[in-house]
């Protein structure tokens, strides 16, 4: 007898459970089909995107999003084109922030991009900004340092303020009009 309510005690247990059998098999092949969704959209749009081009440093990377043709187009007329690629002036030298500005950008790109969110003409964010600005100054520092007179007057004037043309031209958004800090102090 005592085997008896041992048996029927486990069977009451086993129907207090939240899933039925059935239901508990096929929980693992609804996720892994989840799963695999997700899995293969990501794959198509990473491929469909050209995922792998923006790990490299080739400028035709940038063009891969036609809204960026006309910066490419300006790029290859610039008296950069010969020296320097969109990588040089656009993001840190140093690999790990590097490939962390790479990300950010390519995360809020494809976001604007596939929301249609984006600004025209598009125009370089603070933080890409003052990349630009490092970079300016990595290969050009011993004349802007001459030019401004010192480091406070250097950060007062970014480069790109006098030289907006040299990577892009006009449709780059840099440079343009004095702020009101840059008219009071001129």
């Amino acid at each position: 007898m005592t085997e008896t309510r041992k048996k029927e005690g486990a069977a009451g247990d086993a129907s207090k459970l939240p899933l039925s059998t059935g239901a508990a098999r096929a929980l693992p092949l609804v996720l892994a089909t989840c799963l695999g969704i997700v899995a293969g959209i990501g794959a198509y749009t990473f491929r469909y995107a050209e995922g792998l081009s923006y790990l490299k440093t080739d400028p035709k990377a940038c063009a891969n999003c036609h809204i960026m043709q006309s910066q490419y187009d300006a790029w290859q007329k610039s008296s950069h084109h010969g020296v320097a690629v969109c990588v040089d002036c656009h993001l840190p030298v140093a690999f790990i922030p590097k490939y962390l500005a790479k990300a950010e950008n390519g995360w809020r790109h494809g976001e604007k991009f596939t929301t249609q969110t984006f600004v025209e003409p598009i125009t370089v964010q603070a933080a890409g900004r003052a990349i630009l600005q490092d970079n300016c100054l990595r290969c050009h520092g011993d004349i802007a340092h001459q030019m401004a007179g010192s480091a406070a007057a250097q950060e007062q004037l970014p480069c790109t303020h006098c030289h907006a043309g040299v990577g892009h031209g006009e449709k780059a958004g840099l440079g343009g009009p004095l702020t009101t800090t840059e008219r009071s102090q001129h």
